[in-house]
């Protein structure tokens, strides 16, 4: 099932994944105009390749472990941890150890759901 804006609950088993990459699949959970959340699944290997975009965007590590580069830094992150990536700013990862990263964006990424 495809999550629409303003949906009001979202249930995991009934949100279609879609390909975020080679060995990345995306679900998107929730959002509205000003907010989103969308869940990544990565197979070891899989790369978020550098990229920037105008949204500001946090990420938590579910579960895994991935080497992430947030501007000139990069650092290896796992379970439990967080990146702030401001607008504009590049970022990317290469997994690790299979895994999931929660995205928070605000605005909400328009090009996902199109």
């Amino acid at each position: 099932m495809k999550t629409e804006k303003n949906q009001i609950w979202g249930y995991g088993e009934n949100t279609d994944g879609v390909p975020g990459g080679e060995g990345i699949i995306r679900q998107i959970k929730s959002y509205t105009d000003e907010l989103m959340v969308v869940e990544n699944h990565f197979q070891k290997g899989a790369v978020g390749a550098l990229h920037s975009h105008p949204h500001t965007q946090i990420t938590y590590v579910v579960s895994g472990v991935f080497e992430f580069t947030v501007g000139d830094e990069t650092k290896v992150v796992k379970a439990g941890d967080t990146m702030l990536k401001k607008d504009g700013i590049r970022h990317g990862c290469v997994c690790l150890e299979e895994g999931i990263l929660l995205d928070i964006f605000s605005p909400m990424r328009e090009d996902f759901v199109k």
